[in-house]
């Protein structure tokens, strides 16, 4: 097992690294996202709602939520406030709120409603980072990216598939 240093000796090889994602795929050969969605654009929302928040509690916000409103242009006719309401049982509701509405609005004028299929462009919406974007390249455009948290941050550096801590 590869010390908590981080020094080469720490990384498994690169067959040992082949063998840790053959053991994934085989644990689980189609992984999927427990966010429940009902297009690209409900998905964004949903992962951005999604930071410190557990899947289970962003289900349950945007059930009644994306009924009415599914779309930038419908997020913005609700507006922020009756937003709130929707969301207010998620952490960080406020600042998550005015995230969507300015990503909304962004998508609406820079990119015809459309979710971008590219990282640079998805990390300028507002609320989306580096993790958020990973999600959304990953589900919803298949690209072979992996999104990163603190979780798996500190345990991919413990049995040695990465080395650093940022």
């Amino acid at each position: 097992m590869p010390s908590n240093k981080f020094d080469d000796s720490s990384v498994l090889s690169r067959e040992q690294v082949i063998s840790v994602f053959e053991r994934f795929k085989s644990e689980n050969p189609a992984p999927k996202t427990e966010l429940i969605a009902t297009n690209n654009y409900t998905l964004l929302v949903s992962v951005v709602l999604s930071a410190q928040a557990t899947d289970k509690s962003v289900n349950k916000a945007t059930e009644s939520l994306y009924k009415i409103a599914d779309t930038p242009q419908k997020i913005l006719s609700l507006g922020e406030g009756n937003l709130i309401s929707y969301i207010k049982s998620i952490g960080l509701y406020k600042s998550k709120a005015k995230h969507i509405i300015e990503l909304s609005k962004i998508l609406i004028s820079e990119f015809d409603s459309k979710i971008p299929d590219n990282l640079e462009d998805l990390i300028k919406l507002p609320g989306v980072g580096r993790k958020t974007a990973n999600v959304v390249l990953n589900v919803l455009f298949n690209k072979p990216t992996m999104p990163v948290d603190t979780h798996l941050l500190r345990n991919t550096t413990k049995i040695g598939l990465a080395q650093g801590s940022t």
